[in-house]
């Protein structure tokens, strides 16, 4: 309509945006740069590809994780590797991830009964807002600031690091791109078994959609649950938010399913 914008601030430019900007023959629009996000994983029990296996070790997927949703997102990647145990290696890390990048994430040394040289660096050089949320999986989590860089301390457990990026990361990222705020878009779906659910905190869990033959929606839960075990997220298709003060679901009953697709 002539007078109105074609396209309002904050949108990203997908498909259907660029192919309408050159529809009415604009060859440039203005931009915000793509966020510099440096990652790094953190522990001494972590390899990196390549490393022999050792006996209480295991290899570092976290890092390929992190580094895919970023992509996906559209970042500009700081790949900083795996940083051991070691306040000085750490304070340095922190350090130059801080002045590289407009957003640090790690991954591991935020959970109770961790080494805590990860909590004592990012309270020594920045400032930080929280470390716990009610939410399961990913209850051990920080955010915060370090110079000008925003902090997020992710949990060691990799299905709790998909499940944190993409219900706390994601949207602070595109946030911070300029993209205009909006809440994921939750689908409906009846619960193919019953779940157990405790009022007092938001749970992530993750299920399969499919459609019944009546037509309707139906959401399972898929694979092991244990927050170390990816192939239940590779196995997903969306996560089944069972909200704050929600408790036991009956089977047959509607839950709220975040689809995957467009995010991993």
């Amino acid at each position: 309509m002539e007078g109105r914008p074609a396209l309002p601030r904050g949108e990203r430019l997908g498909p259907a945006a660029c192919g309408l900007i050159a529809s009415i023959g604009i060859a440039q629009v203005p931009v915000v740069r793509r966020l510099r996000v440096a990652y790094f994983s953190t522990g001494d029990e972590i390899l990196s590809l390549g490393e022999p296996p050792r006996e209480g070790a295991v290899y570092d997927s976290n890092r390929y994780t992190v580094h895919a949703l970023l992509t996906r997102l559209g970042c500009e990647v700081i790949d900083m590797g795996v940083v051991r145990d070691e306040p000085a290696l750490l304070e340095q890390a922190f350090t130059q991830a801080a002045a590289r990048a407009d957003a640090i994430i790690t991954s591991g040394g935020v959970s109770v009964g961790e080494a805590d040289f990860t909590k004592a660096m990012m309270k020594k050089l920045g400032d930080v807002a929280f470390w716990r949320i009610a939410m399961r999986p990913g209850r051990p989590m920080a955010v915060g600031r370090i110079g000008n860089a925003v902090l997020f301390g992710l949990p060691g457990n990799p299905v709790a690091v998909m499940v944190t990026f993409l219900a706390f990361v994601r949207p602070a990222l595109l946030a911070m791109m300029g993209a205009t705020p909006a809440p994921p878009v939750l689908l409906k779906a009846r619960s193919a078994e019953p779940l157990r659910k405790k009022p007092g905190r938001t749970e992530y869990q993750r299920g399969t959609v499919t459609r019944t033959p009546d037509g309707g929606l139906e959401v399972r839960i898929t694979g092991n649950r244990g927050s170390g075990v990816l192939s239940s997220m590779v196995q997903a298709n969306g996560l089944i938010v069972l909200h704050h003060a929600q408790g036991n679901v009956a089977a047959g009953d509607e839950v709220d399913v975040m689809m995957f697709e467009g995010s991993i």
